[in-house]
């Protein structure tokens, strides 16, 4: 499907003028000056959303675009057309294409930023987003762990650390019964200390760090364990406890 939907998508900018030249682009209006990818996303994603296609196609299009292109500015427009007039997006095509391509072996280094900073750090669509890309499939990657199932499961895990404790909580406890995935869970609770709108209650934290088998000497795993047994929830409010854990744990 993914093929089909680069294809689709190369044949749509093709449509509009824009042709791929090595690795940069060239557009038909200005055929001596070459285009990075990021331009041209910025130049046509938007213009996906408004072709004259049922809006499952629009989306199938657009991650084609994401597929050429690996710009982060298309999932910005997919992201501005399901909170805008024209959505919300079928939730299949939206967020089958997230699974499928964060469970792929290529790179989705692009997706997990988009989840992270914008879907994740959004409280008005965190809880969803989260649901749709792990929550409500945690069980059966535990019980039957695939290849590609963990490979999506360690991907939203390790930027999860914006989603509200309370929302995925429950994913990181039943996460924690499969060893393969705590290291992406110890990513992920000390992103969850760590970023900027990070979210934990450093009790339940600490007590599913307890759970994890790591390797020893596994970096700023003692400085995450005391800063937790501390009470502290978040780096930046109160960043002088990190400080004194690091220095203690040295």
């Amino acid at each position: 499907m993914e093929h089909q939907d680069r294809e689709a998508a190369r044949r749509w900018l093709a449509d509009q003028g824009v042709s791929r030249v090595r690795e940069e682009w060239v557009s038909a209006e200005a055929p001596g000056a070459l285009l990075t990818a990021d331009e041209v996303a910025h130049a046509c994603a938007g213009d996906v959303f408004e072709e004259d296609l049922p809006a499952a196609d629009r989306v199938r299009l657009a991650f084609g675009l994401l597929d050429l292109l690996d710009a982060y500015w298309v999932t910005c427009e997919m992201r501005f057309a399901d909170r805008g007039a024209q959505g919300p997006l079928p939730a299949d095509a939206l967020w089958g294409g997230y699974r499928r391509r964060l469970e792929a072996e290529a790179d989705a280094e692009t997706l997990t930023h988009a989840l992270w900073v914008d879907w994740f750090e959004d409280r008005g669509t965190a809880a969803t987003a989260f649901a749709e890309v792990l929550g409500d499939d945690i069980e059966r990657v535990v019980a039957a762990p695939s290849k590609a199932l963990l490979r999506r499961a360690r991907r939203v895990l390790e930027c999860s650390g914006p989603v509200p404790w309370p929302v995925k909580e429950p994913a990181y406890r039943t996460a924690v019964r499969l060893p393969a995935l705590h290291p992406a869970l110890f990513t992920a609770l000390r992103a969850s200390y760590h970023d900027v709108y990070g979210d934990l209650e450093p009790i339940a934290a600490l007590a599913l760090l307890d759970r994890l088998e790591l390797p020893a000497g596994t970096r700023h795993l003692a400085e995450l364990r005391q800063v937790l047994a501390a009470g502290h929830e978040n780096h930046h409010r109160s960043p002088r406890a990190w400080e004194t854990a690091v220095r203690t744990c040295s």
